[in-house]
């Protein structure tokens, strides 16, 4: 084969390559490409392999057909109040209609953003910065809802609209900051001042069940210490009683011995004046007695007396002679049984029983005078105590 043939048959092979090569279009998945055949619209190639007509066939656009995220720049907004806010928007959209994307808009990207700056800017302008603040949920909605019937002739299909960020002006801001501060510090002071009171509860209830307590120990104190100063009195006079019989006894017995001392004697006038000399100094021995007259008349007294009493011996002297014994007469040592209890030395059961519970008191060994029993060292205890007198610490001598 001579050099110019197979020239031309290098250039015809090269040719027919470069036809085939062209011939064949591979589409990604989630990917389409709108075909032009001599500049007007010819069909949507699907993902895979596609065969075109080298030359003729043209690949006008390729189209993501994922969903997509856009995020726009903040947008000054104005609202009702005449503030102007900072608003950042992010859309999610995606392409359902690669010839009406391709066709219908020259930049569906534009398009959308521009749309939802748009819209959003009617929603602002009629609600205030504090509805504005606190309704992201309906303006999304709401975006959502215009921007999707709006781009739907774009063959687009709007998923989402969020707002990511609401600025308010600086000093909105700050006037925002002072007043939640404000309010913090508001509701700490309701929380301090909640504390507090039921500090002050607690403690005025503490206060009050121990002024309660105080009140009721003092109460049975009280009481325990005039039980025992009546039972005290009432001992204390039951021996002084005791002991005023035993002098009594003591001293009828002294006159008994001395008058029948007196009556073994026989005394003469003359005697009895002698005594009654011998105590008239003791007598006058008092602070207010300052002079004693001694009756002129008194030997004549003292005479007749005698005279009285006595009858003249061989002597012609009176004497006092003791009546007849007419019978036996009660001894002074002899007790009056119905005194013979007066003497008993044994302690009161019911009083033992007192002092032992209020020494157990004393040292804590039983609850306090709240939960202590009535019938211990206790107000109903003083009946059975009345009913038994305490007795006298000291029996009767038959034998002084």
């Amino acid at each position: 084969m001579d050099p110019i043939t197979a020239v031309i048959v290098a250039v015809v092979a090269i040719f027919v390559l470069t036809i085939a090569v062209k011939s064949v279009l591979v589409i990604p998945q989630a990917q389409a490409a709108v075909i032009e055949r001599l500049g007007r619209f010819r069909t949507i190639a699907a993902p895979g392999l596609n065969i075109i007509v080298p030359f003729i066939d043209k690949v006008r656009a390729r189209i993501d057909l994922r969903e997509q995220v856009v995020s726009f720049p903040p947008q000054p907004v104005i609202t009702q109040d005449n503030l102007t806010v900072s608003i950042d928007t992010v859309v999610y959209f995606q392409v359902t209609d690669p010839r009406s994307a391709v066709y219908e808009i020259s930049n569906y990207i534009i398009g959308v953003e521009q749309m939802t700056i748009t819209t959003l800017r009617n929603l602002v302008g009629g609600m205030s910065l504090e509805e504005t603040l606190t309704s992201r949920d309906y303006i999304n909605g709401q975006l959502r809802g215009v921007l999707d019937e709006a781009t739907g002739r774009w063959g687009l299909r709007v998923a989402r609209v969020e707002l990511k960020s609401i600025d308010p002006p600086p000093s909105i801001q700050d006037s925002m900051e002072k007043q939640m501060r404000a309010d913090r510090e508001k509701r700490a002071m309701i929380l301090n001042a909640e504390g507090q009171r039921e500090s002050s509860i607690k403690t005025a209830e503490g206060q009050k069940q121990s002024q309660i307590l105080a009140a009721e120990g003092a109460k049975q104190a009280a009481i325990l210490a005039a039980e025992a100063e009546r039972q005290s009195q009432i001992l204390r006079a039951q021996g002084e009683r005791a002991a005023r019989y035993l002098q009594a006894q003591g001293q009828a017995k002294a006159i008994e011995k001395v008058f029948a001392a007196i009556k073994d004697g026989r005394p003469t006038p003359e005697v009895l004046a002698y005594q009654y000399l011998q105590t008239l100094p003791q007598m006058a021995q008092g602070d207010a007695n300052k002079v004693w007259m001694i009756p002129s008349d008194y030997g004549k007294a003292l005479e007749g007396f005698a005279r009285m009493l006595g009858a003249p011996g061989d002597d012609g002297v009176f004497r006092y002679e003791p009546p007849a014994d007419t019978g036996e007469r009660p001894r002074p040592e002899e007790d009056d049984p119905s005194v013979a209890d007066w003497f008993d030395t044994a302690s009161d059961p019911k009083v033992a029983e007192a002092v032992a519970a209020a020494e157990a008191v004393a040292r804590k060994e039983v609850p306090g005078p709240l939960s202590a029993p009535r019938s211990v060292g206790t107000a109903a205890a003083v009946p059975e105590l009345e009913a038994e007198q305490p007795r006298s610490l000291h029996q009767p001598d038959e034998q002084a």
